[in-house]
Parts: C-alpha cells; structure tokens; sequence
C-alpha cells in the first residue's frame, strides 16, 4: 500500500513529506515497534516505552530504511500522525493498560487502534484472496497449541503464525501483517485481561476456524469470576461465521457447553475411545521416561499412531486440536500423526526440555503460569523424575503466579500442597511475596518440611543452591509467570559451564 492509502485506511495525516510522493511511497517491509528491527520499505511504529518513547527513534527509523512512521505527533521525517483525541481511535472496553503501561498521553492506544485498522484491512483483503485465518484461545496451552498447529499446517502451504507469545492488541495485528498474498494460514492466538479483548482481536482478524482449548483462572484477578473467563473465551467462537467451524476441547465441560454459543458447525476433540462423545480422539495414551506422549489419533473410522516430540501429558488435548485444524484443511491422517511427530518446543521457555552432559535433566517452563499450567508442569515433572535411576530426585522451582487477584493467595498455597502429593523431592520457593510464602505454608503443612520444602529470595540464590545440590539423573522444573524472571534461571542451569549441555530430548 501507499503511504497515501496507509493513512485513508487508519484514519491519520501526512507529515514531512509531499503528497505526490506519498503517493508513491510504498510500504513493502515489515511493521516494526522496534527501530532495530526495521527492514527496508517498512513502517515503525511510535510507541511509548519503559525506558522510551519510539517518537524518539523516528529519525533512526528512517535512516533504517523505513518508508514513514505511523506516529501521534510530527517527528521531522516522513510520518502517518494519528490524532490521540480522534473517537474512532479509543480503545475498546479492555483498553489498553496491560499493553502499554506507560502511555500516560493515550498517544500509544491511538497508534495502536490505527494499526489495529490497518491490520483489518489487509486481512479483509487477504482472506478475499482465499487466504484461512485460525483463532486459538485458552487459559492454558494458547502458544503450544499454535506452534503444534503450525507444523501440521506446514506441508499444506504457507504459513504466518507469532512467534512466542504475541497474542494481544499489538502482537495480534502485528502478525497479521506479517501475512502476504502468498499466504495460505494465519494461525492467531488470542489473549483476554478484560471481557471484549477476544471479540475484539477476532473483528481485527475474523478467524474461519476457532479452537478453544481450556476455560481455567489465569487472569482471575482481571476477571473477577471463572465464570467471566469463560464468557470472554466464548467471544472467540461467537466470531466464526455459519460457514466455519469451531474446535472445542470437549475435555473441559465449560468449553463443551461453547457449541451453543456458536453458529458454526462444531468438532469436538477429547480424550475417549467413544466416536459418539468426540469427532478427533486420542486414547491408549502413554509416557516415555521425557514425559513425551503417545497416543491413538481416531477421526471417523480412521485411526493412526502418534508419538509427540514435545513434553507433558496435557499435550494431548493441544495435539487434538492442531490435529482437527489440520484435517479441516485438507490434510490426511497419515500426514497429520508424521507432522505432530516431528514437531517439537518452538517457542522459548515453554516445557524446553534439555539434558546437561552430566546427567540433569532441566525443564524450562519459565515463560507463563498460572495454576492450571503449573499442575501441568508439575505432573510432567513428577513423571520424569520417576523414570529415573532409584537416587535422582526431581526439582520444583517455582515463582510467583501473576493477576490471580483475590485468589493468589489460596492458590499459591494448592500448587505447594500439589508438589508434595505428586512427591516432588525437592521444592525451591522463590521470592519474598505473601503468595510465595503461601505456596511454602502449603507444602509444609501437606508433610513437607526441612530441606524438601526451601524458600529463597531470589533467582541468584536460587542458582546458588541448585548448582550445589544437583547430581546427574535430577530433573529440574523451572516454572512461573514471566514477570518473576525465572527464565534466566533456567538459562543458566542449562548453560552451566560446569556441565555442557547434551542437546537431549528436544531442548
């Protein structure tokens, strides 16, 4: 598109540069928020920042090789301004407090509601062009199940998904304009703080397929009840047009009870041998020593062997779904069990397992929890430390669960009862906080006590004490929400220079 065309679209003015030229001005590269990442022929986008204002890097952006710059003020060089008091770019009824904390000025919600319509106009014209647009959404499970449908998708054609976790009001129509006339998939991820979040990324992006994989409590502080979780989840399939179809994770009786919320046809996937409960089934399910499921895929009549290259039991039902998205397209069951075997961690810090050269095991889980991941986690952990050799002991290094509100702390206080029921060996609490004390209270009060349940105030000290302690055969589970900054733990344990790291069992 033109820079002419970019701002009709977005609804903004043209600065530092003439209108014949911004006629002619194309935007062929990627839209950046980060000057760094700039390509040639791009957009940046002029967002507040922590540390900055990306009205500051304007100039830098140009020199880059962007075209212009979509920004809420004139900045010197080519630019896009967009009008922070102008109504139709207000934010929606989430806002946008949990994307850009320090936009004092609503300079950054107004850039952010222009791309947003930028964002919508491309797809619109893209999904003419016949390309298909997935919708994944969840408490839990969002960015595995995306990845795990990426790769089954794959051998069909093209396809655009986020990497990580970019899943809100600005990685959402970030990656959409990611996606190209050569497109065939856009696979979407949808995150929710407030209710309308989801309604809203989906009118950004109408999704033709939805999945819902899980209605749980992350978030519960937002939302106030699981109930209004589940209403917000439920936006998701409320957006498939008759024509499409909705994919529920039947295994959750909330998601179950979505069919009704939906004008789409509805597949349901769940863990049962009975064709008439489910359409795409998974059943003899078993483990290896890395936790790594196996499993009978059945849909219709048709049944095949799938062995998983990723980690932990609730895999299955992520599996299940990206199994459905698949055949929806057009794919055999045959090549969707080769793809799902050959498809493991793609994303960072997410059930990374990693086997050091001496013998331990880390699992790196350190990007997201909440109580519903954290379970998981835990039993995957469980499992792997009971394959072992009699004296290896498994690890649970655990921080802080965020936005659980009212209900952190009762639910910190389960997960450190869970990590005894599950004989865990070791638990390392980290961090000073009331939840974190709860989840040590919780752990000593189950039967836990002495050197089996520790607290510890921080990641180093928490480093300190595991590089002590640890001897080949150990598995290390590294989990929290990512504002506890456990990731660089888990880094370190694996990047240890006392222990080289093997590469084993797909880390």
């Amino acid at each position: 598109m033109s820079l002419t065309q970019i701002a009709e679209i977005v609804g903004g003015r043209l600065a530092d540069i003439a209108p014949d030229e911004a006629a002619a001005t194309r935007v062929t590269g990627t839209v950046e928020f980060d000057s760094r990442a700039v390509t040639p022929g791009g957009l940046f986008l002029a967002l507040p920042g922590a540390r900055s204002d990306g009205h500051d890097f304007a100039a830098a952006a140009v020199a880059a090789g962007a075209a212009a710059v979509l920004a809420a003020r004139p900045v010197g060089v080519p630019a896009i301004i967009i009008d922070p008091a102008d109504p139709a770019l207000q934010p929606g009824s989430g806002g946008t407090a949990g994307v850009l904390e320090h936009d004092t000025d609503g300079s950054g919600a107004a850039v952010l509601a222009a791309l947003a319509k930028l964002a919508a106009a491309v797809a619109a014209e893209l999904v003419a062009g016949g390309l298909t647009i997935v919708g994944i959404t969840g408490s839990s499970g969002k960015t595995s199940t995306k990845d795990l449908i990426a790769a089954v998708l794959a051998p069909l054609g093209e396809v655009v998904a986020p990497p990580g976790s970019f899943n809100n009001e600005l990685g959402h129509p970030w990656t959409v304009l990611r996606a190209t006339p050569s497109t065939d998939y856009l696979v979407l991820e949808m995150s929710a703080r407030h209710p309308g979040n989801i309604a809203a990324l989906a009118a950004i992006a109408p999704p033709s397929i939805a999945v819902v994989l899980n209605v749980g409590t992350a978030h519960l502080g937002e939302f106030g009840s699981r109930e209004a979780i589940a209403a917000t989840k439920s936006e998701l399939p409320q957006a498939v047009p008759a024509s499409g179809v909705v994919i529920l994770n039947i295994d959750d009786p909330v998601v179950a009870g979505m069919a009704d919320k939906t004008a789409a046809r509805v597949v349901r996937v769940g863990r049962t041998s009975d064709a008439s409960v489910a359409d795409v089934r998974a059943d003899d399910i078993v483990l290896d020593p890395l936790a790594r499921p196996a499993f009978t895929l059945h849909a219709g009549a048709a049944h095949v062997a799938v062995s998983l290259a990723v980690h932990g039991d609730h895999q299955v039902s992520n599996a299940l779904c990206a199994a459905a998205v698949a055949l929806e397209c057009g794919a055999g069951l045959d090549q969707v069990a080769a793809a799902l075997g050959a498809a493991g961690p793609a994303s960072r810090q997410r059930m990374q397992v990693s086997t050091r050269a001496d013998g331990v095991t880390i699992v790196n889980d350190a990007y997201n929890a909440n109580p519903d991941s954290m379970r998981a986690g835990l039993k995957a952990l469980a499992w792997m430390g009971r394959q072992g050799p009699p004296e290896a002991r498994s690890w649970a290094v655990l921080g802080e669960m965020a936005e659980l509100g009212d209900d952190a702390i009762s639910e910190h206080d389960r997960i450190g009862r869970l990590a005894v029921r599950l004989d865990v060996s070791r638990l390392i609490v980290v961090g000073t906080g009331r939840p974190m004390s709860a989840m040590l209270h919780g752990a000593v009060m189950e039967g836990s006590w002495g050197p089996e349940a520790t607290a510890v105030a921080d990641a180093d000290s928490a480093l300190e004490l595991l590089r002590a302690e640890l001897r080949a055969g150990d598995v290390v589970l590294v989990k929290a929400s990512n504002s506890a900054g456990l990731g660089a733990l888990a880094d370190a344990l694996v990047e240890d220079p006392a222990a080289d790291v093997s590469g084993e069992g797909g880390g």
